[in-house]
């Protein structure tokens, strides 16, 4: 069940959006009721800090338009949805895997390999 909607949280979340952007905008009507269907379908204001950090650092890295940060683009569910999805995958760091341990033939061949090298390195060298 998600928490009641009030207009404190509402306020919260559109104070965080500007903060986040460095933008000042009005908490007008539609913007207000934006917020509100928003935060109604279960998105929290973390998620709204999720979604503006991964648009900001994929406008840096000129993968989307500046344009994605809009106010009005950003209260968009559906927009506002894929956004954070994607955003948890390209936040999760790879799988971590197990190192490889080499096998002992593989140790003696690099071994052998290495001293080779180092075997032609000293005639040519002369050392």
């Amino acid at each position: 069940m998600n928490p009641p909607i009030d207009a404190p949280l509402i306020h919260q979340a559109h104070a965080l959006y500007c903060e986040l952007t460095g933008q000042q905008l009005r908490l007008l009507y539609d913007r207000e009721r934006a917020w509100f269907e928003l935060l109604k379908a279960g998105h929290t204001l973390a998620d709204v800090r999720r979604v503006i950090r991964y648009l900001q650092r994929e406008i840096r890295e000129q993968r989307r338009n500046v344009g994605a940060l809009k106010l009005s683009n950003l209260l968009q569910p559906d927009r506002f949805e894929e956004d954070l999805n994607i955003a948890r995958i390209r936040l999760e760091p790879p799988p971590k895997t197990a190192p490889r341990t080499p096998t002992t033939q593989t140790s003696n061949s690099e071994r052998q390999r290495l001293l080779h090298t180092l075997d032609t390195l000293r005639r040519e060298t002369g050392i």
